[in-house]
């Protein structure tokens, strides 16, 4: 996949990272057909087996080592992994023959699913750790439930300003005080940053929806022409500040931590970030009901969401969880208490509303 950490086409718009035939193929790989995954002693009464869709990569590895192995060392029940686009996915639903279980996807995307009726109604309480790892309320649909996020955020490089350190979106906006190149996303890498305009041009994050679509587009256009580049990957903002090419860009949180590792002087700013929340959900019609219920209850727990945050630079939605770190990685994380208040959580539901405008619009905007 284009992006090691997490391709956010897939994880946010539905466009997977491989192709319709690849995909099958991982699909046949994976669990083989409806009726083998069922004669295997995968159905609705138990069994040994649970299919649990994912995104792969270097996330997907972390969740083998912090929830899955785990998982089948204290049930027996055996995590089967699945590569699948959408699509094909919602079409397998459809049929009445999902490949998969447990599907892990970006909340947003669950919002689709729904609207489709491709997924199951959750039984809250078949799901002990809903109550046990304190999760947000907001986070707690009827259909999925969001275990992690992810911010974006600015980084900057600290040798850039004299000593100055930028401390807010308007920050990012101002290239008198701030000199030099800026790198924002692009729609193919993740959502239209919109709301960063606004909170540049004053809006409070707790005003911010629904977005000022005009307003917005003409904050970014004070900045266009210091844009020097549109990043659609996760490694691209650490290239470009890397090489000096820009001073700052927008970046996902996580990304602060490999850059700095490398030796690149940058930092990030949290203020104003943007929070998506990725969550699991049950397919409509699944195979092994009752051992995708078991998975979702385990990797909820507040100890699973603490062990994936020393695997991955994810942001558990569960508070319990950073008490369990210790305070060097919980501070590294966006989502820790203390930076918890600096930063918003994009309106799913307003983004599945106006994504496609936005996005037609963001577009034509960029060629200018």
């Amino acid at each position: 996949m284009k992006d090691t950490r997490i391709d956010r086409r897939l994880f946010l718009r539905g466009i997977g990272g491989v192709t319709a035939g690849a995909a099958a193929a991982t699909a046949l790989s994976a669990c083989g057909t409806g009726t083998s995954r069922a004669s295997a002693g995968g159905g609705k009464s138990g069994g040994k087996t649970v299919v649990v869709r994912d995104s792969g990569g270097s996330y997907g590895a972390a969740l083998q080592k912090a929830i899955y192995t785990p998982f089948t060392q204290e049930t027996g029940i055996q995590v089967k992994v699945l590569n699948l686009d959408n699509a094909p996915l919602l079409a397998q639903i459809k049929q009445g023959r999902p490949q998969c279980d447990l599907i892990n996807d970006a909340m947003v995307s669950h919002l689709k699913y729904v609207k489709q009726g491709a997924l199951e109604k959750l039984d809250l309480d078949r799901l002990k750790s809903v109550k046990s790892a304190k999760m947000p309320e907001n986070q707690i649909t009827e259909h999925a439930i969001g275990h992690s996020f992810y911010g974006q955020c600015i980084a900057y490089r600290t040798d850039a300003f004299g000593g100055k350190k930028p401390e807010s979106w308007a920050d990012f906006w101002d290239t008198k005080a701030f000199q030099g190149g800026r790198a924002m996303c692009s729609p193919d890498g993740d959502l239209p940053e919109l709301e960063f305009a606004l909170l540049a041009d004053g809006v409070p994050m707790d005003k911010l929806y629904p977005l000022d679509v005009d307003r917005a587009f003409k904050v970014l256009t004070r900045l266009r022409g210091d844009i020097k580049k549109f990043w659609d990957s996760g490694p691209l903002p650490g290239v470009l500040l890397s090489r000096q090419e820009v001073t700052m860009s927008t970046v996902w949180d996580g990304r602060i931590a490999d850059l700095q590792k490398q030796g690149v002087p940058v930092e990030r700013q949290l203020n104003g970030m943007r929070r998506q929340f990725s969550g699991y959900a049950i397919a409509k019609g699944a195979a092994n009901l009752d051992n995708a219920y078991q998975l979702l209850d385990f990797s909820l727990r507040a100890e699973s969401q603490a062990a994936l945050a020393k695997a991955f630079p994810s942001n558990p939605s569960s508070p319990v969880a950073y008490e369990k770190l210790s305070e060097g990685e919980r501070d590294a994380l966006a989502g820790a208490p203390k930076y918890y208040d600096m930063g918003f959580d994009a309106d799913v539901d307003w983004w599945l509303k106006n994504e496609a405008a936005v996005t037609k619009r963001w577009l034509e905007w960029a060629r200018g």
